[in-house]
């Protein structure tokens, strides 16, 4: 497909099909995004801003110096996607969304919401997830080294290996009895 403008405002964007392109320079302002496929696409120096995509599927896309404030990704596989690539990443939320694969690392992104997610084998490493909403979401794999959890929301979520040894957990809530993965790390024998 090509994009003829270099911003797009309020525009709702469905079924489309992108593979392999690549997309420089482009604004998307409060434009959605619904049935999409794209699949190993390159944006390079994009922004989105308060834009929603639902039941989307982006695979390998990569996202070079773009800017996500206030997305909303809902119902929608987002895998294999390296965000430490990106330039900003500001109020992103992902619900009932598929983020395998992915990378986060290294990355300040506070309030982040991940609810009811599938994040199987993602790196949070030295990541900060501050007051991040991850309810009910299945992280199994997933890597979680030095990553700041204070005020995070676990409560419902499955399959986690957190060190409590090498992660900071103050006021970071649990849930029963999956909280019980935190001792799993410790060289210690419960009977």
């Amino acid at each position: 497909m090509s994009f003829a403008d270099n911003t797009y405002f309020q525009e709702k964007f469905a079924g489309l099909s992108l593979a392999d392109e690549t997309l420089k320079s482009l604004t998307y302002d409060e434009c959605a995004f619904d049935g999409c496929s794209i699949i190993g696409a390159k944006y390079v120096n994009c922004r989105f801003v308060n834009c929603k995509f639902t039941n989307c599927a982006l695979s390998a896309v990569s996202l070079l110096n773009c800017r996500f404030m206030e997305v909303v990704f809902t119902d929608s596989k987002v895998i294999g996607i390296d965000w430490t690539k990106a330039q900003e990443l500001d109020d992103i939320t992902f619900k009932h969304c598929q983020l395998n694969y992915s990378n986060f690392k290294l990355l300040k992104i506070p309030g982040i919401k991940m609810t009811d997610c599938e994040v199987k084998d993602v790196d949070f490493t030295e990541a900060d997830l501050t007051k991040g909403d991850l309810k009910n979401s299945d992280f199994e794999k997933s890597r979680f080294v030095k990553t700041n959890l204070t005020g995070a929301d676990f409560k419902g979520a499955k399959n986690y290996f957190i060190d409590p040894r090498s992660n900071t957990l103050k006021k970071t809530r649990f849930s029963y009895p999956e909280v019980l993965a935190l001792l799993n790390g410790l060289d210690i024998i419960i009977e």
